[in-house]
């Protein structure tokens, strides 16, 4: 009995494991009255909720039905998210509980009809969405009269194929905010009147036009006289574009509207002309035109009708991938009485000079977004250019380089005041600007600024974002200028160190945080008597008295708004400078002792010149010595050797054995092949066997007429190409340094070279590179360049007859791998 009551104690415990699993699908607020079950793939409302419950997420589950008791523990339901499930019925009585839900979606479901019946209850239920779901008709029953407190309505899905002139007839009494219907691809039918009984403020229209595109007369006639702040069209033509002489937007000019707005959907020169000019003898105050898929028609309706008096608030075009959409009209008269003007991610590269002279209207110009470069956008042969009201111009996110071309560009727009160019290019370039503008704000984050770019900023500026822009330095010069500064952002940037001495009389707010400076000096803001807001988080900081001596007598004297902090404190880590709670931290002795810390310091500093003179003594001098030394050894032995200067080789080739593969096979076979070919001289191959390997490098050095050094980082590092480098730089001090061939296999400044060779430096400083382009289409220009260099080859130079290349890949006609490459002899020293 007591085994048996064990077995039924473990399985009570594992239905309360799976029970406590089964809630742990939801994310349920502390209360209880938040509870969001999204996508947990639930086929039923959980019933083992709080009764607190007021916001509930089932969204993106398998719900197939709503029955009768399916809320009725949840009286308090304010929110009830139903969408992306698959529910086909809603039972009635499945709200009777709910008498206080006012939000409720049914969206994207697949309910055959509307349940009226079942939403009877809801009597507060402000936020409505029946819309994508699978019913044929929008009719709405009698039970919508009572839904009287209804401000957002969605109804409609993709089988609506008609409307019906009584469908919205029980709407008649209620006052919308927004009221949204969805058809089919292509409506079949519109009953006259269906729309005369709405009453509401928003229309939004997700309904195709494609095959009846004379419907919309009617339904634009019948919103004749009536008042809406926004008409919203959604896909008008989906599939098609509008080809008809019709103007099916006749009736748009009798509609006191605000908002006219066209998401998505087929747009032609014709269909945009059709609706600019009704737009222009309407009161519209605000054209979008977002997302819309644009094309040119070949057959474009001739008209007489000018687009010259769109006297318009906001004119948006965004998100079109089509820019043609702004040379519809070349004259571009649909800009001259626009206020504010947005041409945002349209894909335009080039601003015609007319553009500019119709936009003298234009306060606040829009251009983010966009494939612009500075020459494109402004044409100095442009003579027209004046935009005497413009006060705000967005051109972020473009292609720009130039800053003097802006300052160039607004030099006739006397009220600018406010300049975006985040996200350019800006700085890559020295400049010199000229501003004519009393520019008052300047947003230059996430360029590339140098410290150069401080001489191309305008004196007059109050705000200056420099954020992100790769900054290292800053040119006080400039804030010694520029006095109504009153805010600087510099964050992320990586400015080293700040000035003392800082003198800027109006700076209010300075941010500093995420740069590369570790030390604050006490003198650095003791000029800035305006400054409330210093941010300087983030930054390396070495916790000093200096610091210390910032904190209290700067910070505190001029009251900044930081956190508070104990006096008794020596130092912080200012991390968190300003938006947070400071770490404190109590320095050592070290950190405070004058005394301790100069014996320490210059202790230090005498080990580190000791250190570094052993290292240039054990590295460069002895190198010298040895070098030299070689040098008198091999001339003295090799004094009754042969003294003519005849060549034996075209070239001596110096590489490291790591760029062995590429000599062998890619450079000489192009040059011992070559017609007629070239003589060359490889340490693998033609140095003498059991002669001292000095010898050989210098005998066939003086022995050749060029030099060829393969240039990469293995060749840096090897110490025979360094004793090659360096005879060569002897050679050099009585000869023609032309003899020096410097091939960049990989890429190699002169600054990789070694620091003893400064005159070799100095003189192949003035050399141009053949540098080998890993493009095949461009190799065969390096071996002109090469021959150009090395000069006619000949069978014989001097002194040697031809030989056969042993250096020859050796293959036959069959399909084996080829046979390794053999050489006389393996003259390869360690280290090269």
């Amino acid at each position: 009995m007591c085994h048996l009551d064990g077995r039924w104690l473990v399985i009570l415990l594992l239905l309360l494991a799976v029970d406590g699993m089964c809630q742990s699908l939801c994310d349920i607020s502390p209360d209880g009255t938040f509870v969001n079950c999204k996508g947990e793939g639930l086929t039923d409302v959980p019933q083992d909720l709080s009764e607190d419950l007021e916001y509930l997420d089932l969204s993106y589950n398998k719900i197939t039905e709503l029955k009768p008791d399916s809320f009725s523990r949840y009286p308090k339901l304010d929110t009830l998210n139903l969408s992306y499930n698959n529910i086909s019925s809603v039972s009635n009585g499945s709200f009777n509980a709910n008498l206080l839900l006012r939000n409720l979606s049914l969206f994207n479901n697949s309910l055959q009809e509307i349940p009226a019946s079942s939403l009877e209850p809801l009597t507060v239920l402000e936020i409505l969405d029946l819309s994508n779901n699978f019913y044929t008709l929008p009719t709405l029953g009698k039970e919508f009269c009572n839904l009287v407190n209804l401000k957002v309505l969605s109804i409609g899905g993709p089988l609506v194929s008609k409307i019906q002139r009584m469908d919205l007839a029980n709407l008649q009494n209620i006052s919308l905010q927004r009221f949204a219907l969805k058809s089919k691809s292509s409506l079949d039918s519109y009953e006259p009147g269906a729309f005369s009984v709405l009453n509401t403020n928003e229309f939004w229209w997700d309904i195709a036009l494609d095959g009846n595109p004379l419907l919309l007369i009617d339904m634009l006639k019948d919103l004749a006289g009536k008042k809406l702040s926004t008409l919203r069209f959604r896909n008008l033509f989906e599939f098609s574009y509008y080809e008809g002489f019709l103007d099916i937007f006749s009736f748009l000019p009798d509609i006191i509207l605000n908002n006219l707005v066209f998401y998505r959907g087929k747009f032609n020169e014709n269909l945009l002309r059709l609706v600019l000019q009704n737009v222009q003898v309407s009161k519209i105050e605000n054209v979008l035109l977002l997302s819309i898929d644009f094309a040119r028609s070949l057959n474009a309706n001739k008209t007489d009708v000018t687009i010259d008096n769109l006297a318009l608030q906001n004119l948006v075009i965004q998100d079109v991938t089509n820019p043609d959409i702004l040379r519809f009209d070349w004259t571009f008269t649909w800009f001259s009485k626009v206020t504010y003007l947005s041409i945002i991610n349209v894909n335009f590269n080039f601003v015609p000079c007319d553009a500019w002279d119709q936009m003298a209207n234009v306060i606040t110009l829009n251009i983010s977004n966009n494939r612009l470069f500075s020459r494109y956008l402004y044409n100095l042969l442009c003579k027209d250019n004046v935009l005497p009201n413009i006060e705000n111009f967005n051109i972020s996110n473009n292609q720009l380089h130039s800053l003097e071309t802006i300052a160039e560009l607004t030099a006739n727009w006397p009220k600018l005041k406010q300049l975006d160019l985040a996200d350019n290019m800006i700085g890559s370039i020295n400049e010199t600007c000229q501003w004519r503008a009393d520019i008052k704000i300047l947003i230059l984050r996430n360029n590339i600024l140098t410290v150069d770019v401080f001489r191309c900023l305008p004196l007059t500026l109050e705000y200056l974002d420099m954020s992100n822009s790769q900054l290292d330095r800053l040119n006080m010069h400039y804030f010694d200028k520029a006095t109504n500064l009153t805010e600087l952002i510099l964050r992320n940037n990586r400015i080293k160190f700040i000035p003392t001495g800082w003198n800027s009389a109006n700076l209010r707010v300075l941010a500093l945080e995420g740069n590369s400076f570790g030390v604050i000096d006490q003198g650095s803001f003791q000029d800035l008597d305006e400054l409330k807001e210093l941010t300087a988080g983030n930054n390396p900081y070495h916790c000093t008295c200096e610091l210390h001596a910032f904190i209290t007598e700067t910070i505190t004297k001029k009251s900044l708004s930081l956190p508070d902090w104990p006096d008794n404190y020596y130092c912080y880590h200012p991390q968190h400078l300003v938006d947070t709670k400071i770490e404190y931290y109590s320095p050592g002795r070290l950190e405070c002792d004058v005394g301790l810390v100069v014996a320490l310091s210059v202790s230090v500093t005498a080990f580190v010149v000791i250190v570094i003179m052993l290292l240039c003594y054990k590295f460069d001098v002895l190198w010298y010595l040895r070098a030299t030394c070689q040098i008198i050894q091999s001339k003295y032995r090799s004094k009754d050797g042969q003294e003519t200067r005849d060549y034996v080789y075209h070239a001596f080739i110096s590489y490291s054995y790591s760029d062995a593969e590429w000599v062998r096979g890619v450079l000489l076979p192009r040059l011992e092949n070559a017609n007629p070919p070239y003589r060359v001289c490889i340490h693998e191959r033609d140095f003498l066997p059991g002669k001292w390997i000095i010898d050989n490098i210098i005998e066939n050095i003086e022995n050749s007429r060029k030099i060829i050094f393969v240039l990469s980082h293995n060749f840096v590092n090897s110490e025979w190409c360094n004793y090659e480098l360096y005879f060569a730089h002897q050679r050099a001090v009585g000869h023609a340094f032309e003899d020096v061939i410097l091939v960049v296999k990989e890429n190699v400044t002169m600054e990789d070279l070694p620091k003893r060779f400064c005159r070799l430096k100095k003189l192949l400083s003035t050399k141009t590179y053949l540098e080998w382009p890993l493009e095949e289409n461009r190799q065969p220009f390096f071996w002109v360049q090469l021959k150009s260099i090395l000069g006619k080859g000949s069978k014989s130079v001097s002194g040697q007859d031809d030989f056969t290349l042993v250096n020859e890949t050796v293959t036959d006609n069959s399909s084996e791998e080829p046979l390794p490459m053999t050489t006389k002899t393996d003259l390869n020293p360690p280290g090269r």
